[in-house]
């Protein structure tokens, strides 16, 4: 792996100063506070003011066609992510959006880009059942064609940003007799169908995710994307995306991993608690003069540089690998304190550790659970069978 350093060319510097200070006043500390207390990770006047700069534009298309540069995109990445900007949704809008253009008509195309590129629109995803886990084919939400039109009735549960988006990318099963992967047929939904009912959910993170019900919703066909009972062709390219399976490029200015971002977060809560462990007490100590205490900073940070610099699905795994193993050590090396919520009296580093804490937990579900990514890697990666899942044989041993 190659770690030089890339040296900017005057432009490229010019950008990410730019971009910095757009960032700076936009992103303000009422936006990050609002996001801190609401959980919804979406400001809208935030993504309105990237859309209006073009900068959704440029990241949604390619350098080719006006988009960033490779060096560019990932200076956008990277200051994003610094700014501490709630935008985690505009990566989903995108992935649909692009699903929109390849298998969608025309006409839906003309209906939902531009407004996605200027920000007016936003896109959620409606995968997950309560049923279902990380298994999107046991897909049990029924579309039933009536003419032109179909009735839906079903739920999904983790529709992320769905009271603030004006459409769904909804699975649903056409053909319940059909094998498994061919009776799925993907609509694009528009949210204030009548018969679309969104209840909002709170994490325990703090996050806000929604759980949707859809009984009698009725759809004109032009809003089907791709063949009746080809949803699963459809689906495998978003779901790579989601998952950070697609090619790496040969420069290496890739994001390396989907949720970068949060390990970025990690990488910040590390040099605050080793702040506090590097400053003296009342009583002129520090808790950094502790071997302990030492050894346990050191490991947290290198495991962070560790997952940093792993690609792909691998990247996935050991961001929140790293985030589950040294959010505590961070909450212990704090003390008591540390495990205080942002706001209480006392609470060290403002909570900054307890909430990396609540976050990790749920770092290895968010896209696909910890597991699914393991058996992936095991299948495609390494080339083992798929896993058994069968009850064992037998009950005891033999005598």
């Amino acid at each position: 792996m190659d770690f030089s350093r890339v040296e900017l060319s005057d432009e490229d510097a010019e950008f990410q100063t730019r971009l910095a200070e757009f960032l700076a006043s936009v992103v303000t500390d009422e936006v990050i506070e609002r996001d801190r207390r609401t959980g919804e990770n979406f400001d809208e006047a935030v993504h309105l003011a990237l859309g209006e700069q073009r900068y959704l534009e440029r990241d949604y298309r390619d350098a080719t066609d006006g988009g960033f540069s490779r060096v560019q995109r990932r200076i956008w990445e990277l200051e994003i992510g610094r700014a501490h900007t709630p935008w985690f949704h505009w990566g989903t809008t995108a992935m649909v959006a692009k699903s929109v253009e390849r298998f969608g008509s025309d006409e839906l195309v003309d209906e939902v880009l531009d407004g996605v590129l200027a920000g007016r629109l936003r896109l959620c995803l409606g995968y997950t059942e309560p049923d279902g886990g990380s298994d999107v084919a046991t897909c049990k939400t029924k579309a039933v064609r009536d003419g032109d039109h179909w009735i839906v009735n079903g739920s999904k549960m983790f529709t992320s940003n769905a009271h603030n988006a004006q459409y769904v990318f909804l699975i649903t099963n056409t053909n319940p007799d059909a094998p498994r992967h061919h009776d799925l047929t993907m609509f694009l939904v528009p949210l204030d169908t009548p018969g679309v009912e969104i209840q909002g959910i709170r994490t325990v993170d703090g996050d806000r995710t929604n759980i949707t019900y859809y009984t009698d919703v009725r759809i004109p066909d032009r809003y089907r994307i791709g063949e009746v009972d080809g949803g699963w062709a459809v689906l495998r390219g978003a779901l790579d995306a989601e998952h950070g399976t697609v090619a790496p490029v040969a420069d290496g200015l890739q994001k390396l991993a989907v949720m970068t971002e949060h390990l970025l977060l990690l990488a910040e809560g590390c040099d605050r608690v080793a702040a506090v462990a590097g400053s003296p007490d009342e009583r002129g100590r520090r808790a950094i003069d502790d071997d302990a205490v030492a050894y346990r900073l050191g490991r947290g940070i290198a495991r962070t540089e560790v997952a940093a610099s792993t690609a792909g699905m691998f990247g996935r795994v050991a961001i929140a690998q790293a985030m589950r193993e040294v959010t505590p050590d961070l909450m212990d090396v704090l003390g008591a304190a540390g495990g205080l919520t942002r706001g209480a009296d006392g609470a060290a580093d403002d909570g900054g550790a307890e909430y990396l804490f609540r976050l990790a937990s749920p770092m290895g579900v968010y896209g696909g659970t910890l597991e699914v990514f393991r058996n992936m890697i095991a299948q495609h990666a390494l080339g083992l069978g798929r896993p058994a899942y069968a009850a064992p044989s037998g009950t005891g041993r033999s005598s």
